[in-house]
């Protein structure tokens, strides 16, 4: 049976066997998701795709320490995570993490030019307005908002108070209200 036919479950028990063409697929479904939710802390593309691939070694070297295979693909967004937040910490003390300009794509057939022209400014006016945000609004949000996190699981990972997180998320939020208000 051809690999790409198998569920990620069985890819993983495969994996945890040594199967070298298993942990393949498991890279090619899983590297596109990790990279970008790297290079959203990170914000290096070089950074982003070291730490990627670091931790998609490390999990395939401690599958044993996976409980339940289908959670595999949340067990290595953490593993993601939480490298790329130990990377920005030890990089952030020591030198500027420059900002990449992101493009967005808008991809619909029914709108006019004039409509998706329109949309990739307030894109473009939305990811500077959160490129500008202080370091640990910008870290919350986009583990709350873009990485989908609870409270509880952000405060884990930044090793922060509950009620710190709820606080930097809530004047984060603010924060890009006014910011936006201001460009409107």
């Amino acid at each position: 049976m051809k690999l790409t036919k198998l569920n990620t479950e069985q890819l993983v028990k495969l994996c945890s066997s040594g199967n070298q063409s298993a942990q393949l697929e498991i890279y090619n479904r899983y590297y596109k998701t990790m990279f970008n939710a790297s290079l959203r802390i990170v914000k290096d593309r070089y950074a982003a795709e070291d730490i990627m691939q670091d931790s998609f070694l490390m999990a395939f070297a401690k599958l044993d320490n996976l409980n339940d295979y289908k959670t595999f693909g949340p067990w290595l967004k953490r593993i993601v995570i939480n490298n790329s937040i130990y990377h920005y910490k030890k990089h952030s003390k020591h030198q500027v993490i420059p900002l990449d300009d992101v493009m967005y794509k808008i991809e619909n057939n029914e709108t006019s030019s004039a409509n998706i022209e329109e949309n990739n400014i307030k894109v473009k006016q939305v990811i500077e307005v959160m490129n500008s945000l202080k370091e640990n609004y910008r870290v919350c949000l986009n583990l709350h908002l873009i990485e989908g996190y609870d409270y509880e699981e952000i405060s884990e990972i930044l090793n922060i108070s509950y009620a710190n997180c709820r606080t930097i998320i809530s004047r984060a939020k603010e924060s890009i209200r006014k910011k936006l208000a201001l460009v409107v």
